[in-house]
């Protein structure tokens, strides 16, 4: 199970639109609203790094509204509650 953390700028004032769309997606376990440089942290969940990638390259970056990401990869090793 691959796990990545997207920070996602949107368009002023369009940050609730984005985060609905957002959670439509298959893969995204959550999205949470911040304050700061990033609007939205997103939680994405896959069978692998290339699905991950997909979610994230094909269908976050291309929802409406959204201005940029960047994408946090976790080490698997390295993760817990």
């Amino acid at each position: 199970m691959e796990i990545a953390f997207v920070l996602v700028k949107c368009e002023t004032a369009h940050e609730m639109d984005v985060m609905r769309d957002i959670l439509k997606i298959d893969g995204v376990k959550e999205a949470h609203g911040t304050y700061g440089m990033y609007d939205l942290f997103v939680k994405v969940v896959g069978q692998n790094h290339k699905v991950v990638s997909d979610i994230i390259t094909k269908q976050i970056r291309k929802t409406k509204n959204v201005v940029s990401t960047t994408t946090l990869s976790t080490i698997p090793e390295q993760g817990g509650k």
